[in-house]
């Protein structure tokens, strides 16, 4: 339980550990350099490295002390990291008898995640022995597991999970430009990562690709009504304004907007420019958008975009 305690007292609502599982999926994709965007296109070999990225990672975010036998030293105590990319395969060494295990899972299939502990004890272990002499929890014992967060949500990989002819329309062209270009014009209202940029970019300086400029994202956007909001203060405050999704660290959002009409009076609005903006639907015409506030804000520029 203090474990426990520390660990929610960390991170309240689980976004930090979301956060961590998404960069670590997405540092495993190297998107950049290889295009991939599916888990089943990684060698094996990257898989059975999953279990030592997530656990380096998470040390890495939350400035766990090492432990003494163990990988970690939390609130005193020593715990193990276990990941496994099916839910129920963490595989518990003999050295973990007797300590507490931190189990954790992520599918991006699903877009869900979990985080549990567990005290580790003989009578809760599968007997059959893999060549490393690691077992598995028992199915019927995992109720045991003291889940900090259950199948909470995992950053979307968007990409994955866009229909064939959409993502083939964002991915044909040969200009990492114009694949981010089309990216933002075909998926909207849905929070876009920084791996997703980086994946259809496939360039170093992927995020420069979203700046105002000729030929960029938010500049030939804008003339369509298709605004870019990140994840600063002032953007997540339009985003709350429209009734969409508000973007995290790293994250974007695309949103077509009108000016708003006599009849867009129940469509939630924002203030950009000195007007008032709606999102536009499918009967409003194409005009062009405001550009969006600067951000200001010490301590927010953590994004080139």
């Amino acid at each position: 339980m203090a474990v426990r305690s520390r660990l929610l007292q960390l991170d309240p609502d689980g976004r930090r550990f979301a956060a961590v599982l998404r960069d670590t999926i997405d540092q495993l994709l190297n998107g950049e350099v290889t295009g991939r965007y599916d888990w089943k296109k990684l060698f094996k070999t990257e898989k059975t490295h999953a279990g030592t990225v997530v656990e380096i990672n998470l040390q890495r975010e939350f400035k766990f002390d090492d432990g003494e036998f163990m990988d970690y030293r939390i609130a005193g105590v020593d715990v193990d990291c276990k990941y496994s990319q099916q839910f129920g395969g963490w595989m518990i060494p003999p050295e973990a008898l007797g300590h507490i295990c931190l189990l954790v899972w992520a599918s991006d299939y699903e877009s869900r995640w979990s985080a549990g502990l567990i005290r580790i004890k003989p009578a809760l272990l599968n007997k059959g022995n893999n060549r490393d002499l690691k077992l598995t929890v028992k199915a019927e014992h995992r109720n045991q597991i003291n889940w900090l967060w259950r199948d909470a949500r995992l950053p979307e990989n968007v990409l994955l999970h866009l229909d064939d002819a959409t993502r083939s329309i964002i991915l044909s062209p040969s200009s990492g430009q114009k694949r981010i270009i089309e990216l933002f014009r075909h998926v909207q209202q849905r929070r876009i990562g920084r791996g997703v940029v980086r994946t259809v970019a496939q360039q170093s300086d992927y995020m420069a690709r979203l700046r105002e400029g000729k030929g960029r994202a938010r500049t030939v956007l804008r003339n369509e009504g298709i605004i870019i909001p990140g994840h600063y203060s002032k953007h997540q405050a339009i985003a709350r304004s429209l009734g969409v999704e508000v973007p995290q660290r790293g994250e974007l959002i695309s949103l077509r907007v009108t000016e708003a009409k006599p009849h867009h009076s129940n469509r939630p609005r924002v203030e950009l420019e000195g007007r008032s903006w709606v999102l536009a639907d499918p009967t409003d015409p194409l005009e062009p958008g405001p550009r969006l506030p600067e951000h200001t804000q010490k301590g927010e520029d953590l994004d080139p975009a």
